[in-house]
């Protein structure tokens, strides 16, 4: 299987393409640029670098959020447009799960987060389940401090990894102490090869029933709902 990978829901931008059981090519940038210019000619070199033509492909895959609600438009979008257009399969993978896949052999719990404003979290926890690398509790939004407190009583070591870290690494530490472990500096990208490979793994979805994972309403569109109701 011939397969596409396209992350643009944080500031990372990844795009992998991926052969069989093998990552034959590779991009991957964590800057402030705006990924609506960049992701299509990063995908068209990759490829090309790959020698994958776009209908030899047989599946895309994006990180389908949470994150930005522009990026994460972007990345979606991006791959319904091709997954239809080229009649190719389409799945998506949350973009917390990817972020995890960086600690899977961590010999404890794995928390990935990016910050959601306002002293809230984009988080889940992750570990082995069954002999498998999963979800053990489900991707949500929570104020950061419910959520330290929920941690704290699994008394068990648990790796914090993302590239928001750093804003809440203080406060982490202040409630879990030595329970908290925090990746190093190349633990906080997410790996598109590690969303191309979750993705192979996962069934397809229809193209026009597939829809991001915000978690929440932007905050654009709650105004605009709670103006409704008025």
């Amino acid at each position: 299987m011939k397969a596409l990978a396209i992350d643009t829901s944080n500031l990372v931008m990844g795009i992998a393409v991926l052969d069989g059981e093998k990552v034959i090519g590779e991009y991957i940038t964590n800057l402030k640029k705006n990924h609506s210019v960049r992701v299509m000619p990063a995908i068209h070199d990759v490829m090309k670098e790959a020698n994958v033509k776009p209908a030899e492909l047989d599946r895309i895959i994006a990180a389908k959020g949470p994150g930005s609600y522009t990026g994460v438009r972007i990345g979606v979008t991006i791959a319904k447009t091709m997954a239809w257009t080229l009649k190719k399969e389409l799945v998506g993978v949350s973009s917390l799960e990817v972020v995890a896949q960086n600690g899977k052999y961590f010999g404890g719990y794995v928390c990935p987060l990016f910050d959601a404003r306002r002293t809230q979290l984009y988080t889940g926890l992750y570990g082995k389940k069954d002999g498998q690398f999963q979800a053990v509790k489900e991707d949500r939004l929570v104020l950061r401090d419910n959520w330290l407190s929920e941690l704290k009583k699994l008394d068990q070591p648990v790796l914090f990894l993302g590239n928001d870290l750093d804003m809440h690494k203080e406060r982490i530490f202040e409630e879990l102490g030595d329970q908290a472990v925090f990746g190093g500096i190349a633990d906080h990208n997410p790996r598109p090869s590690e969303l191309g490979r979750i993705g192979v793994e996962r069934e397809p979805e229809p193209v026009h029933h597939f829809v991001p994972s915000y978690l929440q309403l932007a905050e654009a569109e709650a105004n605009w709902l709670a103006a409704q109701k008025k």
